[in-house]
Order: C-alpha cells, then sequence, then structure tokens
C-alpha cells in the first residue's frame, strides 16, 4: 500500500515545469499510441528490462493498469506541447522506482536528463532506478539526476538516492 503523503508528492507535481520549456504532465489513455512507437522501438526494447515486441492490446492493457494504479505515476514529457519522452514513478515501501524512454527521435538532447531530474525534484522519497549494463545514456540521466551506483547483479546496475532534504 502506498505512504499517502509520498503518493500525495507525485499527484501534486502532475504538470511539473522547469526553467526550460520542458513540462511533466500526468499521462492519459490518449498517449497510448505514441507510447507504444517509443516502446517498440529497437534500442527502447534493446535497454527494457522486457526486449520483445509489444502489442497493441497488450499495450492498451498495460496502460490502463498503470493508470488505474494508485502507486504508479506515468508522465509525459512535452516540449512546447509536443512530446518527447516519458518517466514512471512506481510506490515500493519506502520511495519510488523511475523508468524513463525518450523519443527516439528527441534522443541525444539532453531531455532525458532534464525530464528524470524534474521528477526526481518533485519526490522527497528515496528512489531508485535499475538499469541494463552497457546503457550508457540511462546511465548518465541517472547520475545527472542525483543517484548513485550502489550495486550491480545479473547485468543490472541499481542506482539510488535517499529521501531528498
Amino acid at each position: 500500500m502506498a505512504n499517502s503523503t509520498a503518493q500525495h508528492s507525485t499527484a501534486q507535481h502532475s504538470t511539473a515545469q522547469h526553467s526550460t520549456a520542458l513540462r511533466l504532465r500526468l499521462a492519459t489513455i490518449g498517449d497510448a499510441e505514441t507510447l507504444l512507437e517509443w516502446r517498440n522501438d529497437p534500442s527502447t526494447r534493446k535497454a527494457s528490462h522486457s526486449s520483445h515486441t509489444i502489442s497493441k492490446a497488450e499495450h492498451i492493457q498495460w496502460l490502463e493498469g498503470i493508470l488505474s494504479n494508485q502507486n504508479r505515476t506515468l508522465y509525459i514529457a512535452e516540449i512546447d506541447g509536443s512530446p518527447v519522452g516519458t518517466a514512471r514513478a512506481d510506490y515500493e515501501n519506502p520511495g519510488y522506482e523511475l523508468s524513463w524512454t525518450i523519443s527516439p527521435k528527441k534522443r541525444g538532447l539532453g531531455i532525458g536528463q532534464e525530464m528524470v531530474r524534474i521528477l526526481a525534484e518533485i519526490i522527497s522519497a528515496p528512489i531508485r532506478a535499475e538499469i541494463k549494463v552497457g546503457n550508457v545514456a540511462s546511465v548518465r540521466i541517472a547520475e545527472a539526476s542525483g543517484l548513485i551506483l550502489v550495486s550491480e547483479k545479473n547485468g543490472i546496475l541499481h542506482y539510488q538516492r535517499g529521501a531528498a532534504d
């Protein structure tokens, strides 16, 4: 069960903005097609824990589950109203596990670092991320967001940050 204070911390920042034009908004079922396209991108699949191609039906079922789960918050990052990435915060006591992907057309521009840094700043609870060994871009994103490598097990790098002050 989610810690209501921690869950409230992400929910109240559903349209968080930073000093750049990048902003986070809550995902909706209307984002399904874009999210599926990003998820099935070969580079995204290679970096994911589950690397198989996802069907539209499978994806819709997953997205509906995410959107109805009070312990998960899915964001869409936008620049000037156009989606450029997605980040998710899954609450598991005592903190959140973060995951993210950037639109294949927008990779290499620093968007991931900004997006995850914004999300990390609005979560006061501890945060962590699991990154496949060799995923250099996600390692850079995690480290730029204040996460520290704490272990490696079975090809997965485990990053974390304690509770924010």
